[in-house]
């Protein structure tokens, strides 16, 4: 039978675009050097990157570039996934007993030595047989460039405190959001395919590598783990005792010596502290899916080669780690996933135990003042010719402010589809109601909160959050979602619903629409219904008289007493500020 060249072109273009050939060519790796290992104050581009991974799954067969979703560059979101034994599946790879490392770069595409770092470590792990052991026991997930389109933003200038490189991408993305605090809320398309690709892979660790703002000191690298107090107690007792001592001492036996981040006070001298990381951040996101995180923060006055070579550093001694402790990792986060699908009572925020104070034996400079030659007012400068060795305060203790217990489930009307596609994204189970029915549920009315007086991130946030409660029924109707509380991703669920978090919907402007009044009242016409409202109720007349005698500025208004009237009677519209998720308490 004979083909004609057309239908040959037909059968290329309708082959799968996703995941890109896997043809063994690895006896020419001429092709697989870097832009930095060119030039090393050079990061690779978009396209460049893209070009390297594809060389690379080309070359061997054990890693497989895959697009993922779309983001708001019009770009797909890029997943590399390197598996020893040619297995790309999760759910495979997690029966045969493996961990999962998830690394992201390029979140903020001004600070890209994850994007280089990861390319040569790939390859590596390929090419160099101490190093390819360390796939034994660990899968290895790896988004390219997470920011397309701040990479693609392209110039020399935005990071003006940063030591190279030449060029680099912007921070903000096409819709000039930080994506570094878009993980909860997903405004972006960018944040909703990471929340699927996250899913799939439900990853052991993860690592999202940054560049540092900040104090001057002698160190090139710097760490930011999840909050140890904001984490499931197996989890904490893992990372704190056993994995990050170790991580600590494998990077100062090497070529980068690592301390904690430099969240100064005001200076280190005067002491650092732990990081609160919200769910809105990388690392606080990962901990409602019980994934220990990293944001590992190179410091930006240090050369971008070193910047470069100390986060491969720390991805290798990650996967050393991982390598002789796997399954004490993999118990950790088993207990993990146990304890928040069973525990009742779930810590929504968190304030700095300022009475529980470690040290931290830290390298600086000394921090000295003089003249500014800008302004002729003091200024501060850190002095590279007084380096010093010293301890310093380490604030690194978190107390919870606000804790809740969880409830049996939570009923989410259909309305608010838009939030439980998001829930859906990030493997919650979800169930709809087959048919109309009144259920008794707990409610919260929202009695007071502020709102932040400027944007941030799209948004004006809602906060101090103060809440009643009340048994009622209410009907609800077929279709309306249920969510059952014995789920291993408790965290995210009741983090998001409860409207007291601080990265809650209702935080992020998701139920505002219950915030204003659809009906009011004329105080003419109102005045004769609410004297007869009052007589025929006393114990609101009482109230009414308590409020006079307490508040004199209320005593004087006719209006405010009016509407006092007005919102204790049934003229006076339920839904107003009632928050419309309800809390079964029992079965």
């Amino acid at each position: 039978m004979k083909f004609s060249i057309f239908y040959f072109l037909m059968v290329l273009v309708t082959l799968p675009f996703t995941a890109y050939s896997q043809t063994s060519n690895a006896s020419d790796m001429s092709n697989l050097i870097t832009e930095f290992e060119s030039n090393d104050n050079v990061t690779a581009t978009y396209k460049q990157t893209i070009e390297f991974y594809k060389r690379l799954s080309n070359t061997f067969p054990t890693i497989q570039l895959s697009e993922f979703g779309m983001t708001d560059s019009g770009f797909p979101l890029h997943e590399v996934v390197i598996s020893i034994d040619g297995e790309f599946n999760p759910e495979a790879i997690r029966s045969q007993g493996k961990a999962i490392l998830f690394v992201n770069n390029a979140i903020h595409p001004g600070e890209p030595c994850g994007v280089d770092a990861s390319m040569m470590l790939a390859r590596d792990l390929m090419e160099k047989k101490t190093l390819k052991e360390l796939l034994e026991k660990t899968t290895i997930v790896i988004v390219p460039i997470y920011n397309i389109s701040g990479s693609l933003n392209r110039g020399s200038h935005s990071r003006a405190n940063q030591n190279g490189p030449e060029a680099y991408g912007f921070r903000g993305n096409a819709q000039n959001l930080d994506l570094n605090r878009d993980f909860i809320k997903g405004d972006t398309e960018n944040a909703r395919s990471f929340n699927r690709l996250f899913t799939k892979w439900n990853p052991d660790v993860l690592i999202d590598n940054h560049t540092s703002n900040g104090a001057d000191y002698q160190y090139v690298i710097t760490l930011i783990p999840t909050q140890k107090d904001k984490m499931e107690s197996a989890l904490s007792t893992y990372m704190t005792s056993v994995m990050l001592p170790d991580l600590f001492g494998k990077m100062k036996a090497g070529r980068y010596e690592m301390t904690p981040y430099v969240y100064a006070r005001n200076t280190p001298d005067d002491g650092i502290a732990g990081f609160l990381d919200y769910p809105r951040y990388s690392s606080g996101y990962a901990n409602l899916h019980n994934c220990i995180s990293f944001m590992p923060e190179t410091h930006m006055l240090k050369p971008f080669k070193d910047r470069v070579w100390s986060t491969y550093d720390f991805m290798v001694a990650m996967l050393e780690h991982i390598q002789v402790n796997k399954d004490g990792l993999l118990e950790a986060r088993k207990k993990a996933m146990q304890n928040s699908r069973e525990k009742s009572v779930f810590s929504l925020d968190w304030k700095m135990d300022m009475e529980r104070v470690d040290t931290l034996l830290f390298k600086g400079y000394e921090a000295k003042y003089k003249p500014s030659e800008v302004s002729g007012l003091e200024r501060l400068y850190y002095d590279r010719a007084s380096p010093y060795e010293k301890e310093i305060p380490f604030y690194n203790s978190y107390v919870s402010t606000l804790d809740v217990n969880k409830p049996y489930a939570y009923i989410i009307p259909r309305a608010y589809k838009q939030i439980v596609d998001r829930m859906k994204e990030n493997g919650v189970e979800v169930f709809r109601l087959a048919n109309d029915d009144v259920k008794e549920v707990e409610i919260y009315k929202i009695v007071d909160f502020t709102t932040g007086k400027s944007p941030y991130e799209g948004h004006y946030l809602h906060k101090n959050l103060q809440v009643a409660t009340s048994i009622d029924r209410i009907q609800y109707h077929k279709g309306d979602y249920i969510i059952y509380t014995n789920q291993e991703i408790n965290n995210y669920i009741v983090h998001t619903l409860e409207p007291q978090a601080p990265d809650s919907w209702f935080s992020w402007n998701y139920f505002d629409g219950i915030l204003m009044q659809k009906e009011y009242f004329s105080a003419y016409v109102f005045e004769d219904l609410a004297a007869q409202f009052l007589k025929e109720n006393p114990d609101v007349r009482a109230s009414l008289d308590k409020k006079k005698a307490e508040d004199q500025k209320f005593a004087e208004s006719s209006y405010e007493q009016l509407k006092f009237v007005y919102e204790n009677s049934p003229h006076y519209e339920p839904t107003h500020r009632r928050y419309p998720i309800g809390r079964m308490l029992k079965k």
